[in-house]
């Protein structure tokens, strides 16, 4: 993702526009899109200021922290799915969530081709 645009940039763009030039005429003159100049009046009229937001580059964390209490979780309920496992777990997961742990604690999933069971987790 590229970086913002510095707010001495955005201070001196919002002067030229509040001064009266045209915002085609301010958007050639320092090589920026009409569309984030109307962004950033759009956001001085919101917030009073045109200061980028900082802290909405952070992935997703995972939600489970404790691997030897899930290590445990999964070998006592290795029969069952990802999506099921997700379900019963004590906090609000997603079943990706599941199985990067489960991968993380070097588990596979194998399915039971020999009777009407959906499978079950091992180690490799």
């Amino acid at each position: 993702m590229p970086s913002p645009y510095s707010y001495d940039l955005r201070e001196r763009v919002i002067k030229c526009i509040d001064s009266g030039e045209s915002v085609i005429k301010v958007s050639r003159l320092f090589n920026i899109s009409r569309k984030v100049i109307f962004d950033w009046k759009k956001l001085r009229k919101l917030t009073g200021d045109i200061k980028y937001k900082t802290g909405y580059h952070k992935g997703p964390a995972y939600k489970i922290t404790n691997l030897e209490v899930f290590r445990k979780f999964i070998e006592d309920n290795n029969d069952k799915s990802s999506k099921e496992l997700a379900q019963i777990w004590p906090e609000q997961v997603s079943a990706s969530t599941i199985i990067k742990c489960i991968r993380k604690l070097g588990f596979s999933y194998k399915k039971n081709l020999f009777s009407s069971q959906k499978g079950y987790w091992f180690k490799k």
